[in-house]
């Protein structure tokens, strides 16, 4: 008896393991193309806001950590910004030039608008949102009325954002105070 109790279990061991053999397999041939492909990704519930991620071939793809709903994204790491719409479709993106140091990346809320002033490198700027301030950092959008785009003196601490005049025109008509600034790297 004992010798074919133990065919029995060497009988079932055997199953057992083609079992989780084939099993391993199936589960190996449906994951994902993306999965590992980011260190440090994390895998959510909810899918993803944009339906084409940002990549090296299409740099104004809006990027797909952005948040949700209406919405101005900066991306530090681009240089850009997307004014988002209802639904999530982008309204407009375009390039900027940033100042000498970025704001954190974080949700934050236009907190306040100016038409007209002179810049902290003198130049007459328009249309200024602002959306941060952090250790005498004003952080916000803005157009020179002169058209340039030059990048700002390295020398000085500043966290303004500057785009051509049509693009800062737009930011002053969909930024309005209270509206989402979403800033990621």
């Amino acid at each position: 008896m004992a010798r074919s109790s133990s065919g029995i279990v060497a009988g079932l061991t055997v199953a057992a393991l083609a079992a989780v053999g084939f099993l391993a397999f199936q589960a190996s041939a449906n994951v994902p193309d993306t999965l590992g492909s980011e260190p440090g990704a994390s895998v959510s519930a909810k899918p993803s806001v944009s339906k084409a991620p940002r990549a090296k071939k299409d740099p104004a793809a809006l990027p797909a950590s952005s948040g949700t709903g209406v919405r101005v994204v900066y991306s530090t790491g681009s240089d850009r910004v997307w004014l988002v719409g209802a639904g999530d479709k982008v309204k407009r993106t375009f390039e900027v030039t940033p100042g000498t140091v970025d704001p954190s990346a974080g949700t934050y809320a236009v907190t306040s608008r100016t038409g007209s002033t002179p810049g902290s490198d003198g130049t007459q700027i328009e249309h200024v949102v602002r959306f941060s301030l952090v250790n005498g950092v004003a952080f916000g959008f803005s157009a020179a009325v002169n058209g340039s785009t030059e990048a700002p003196d390295p020398e000085k601490k500043l966290g303004g954002i500057r785009s051509s005049r049509a693009d800062g025109d737009a930011m002053w008509g969909f930024a309005t105070v209270g509206a989402k600034v979403v800033v990621v790297k």
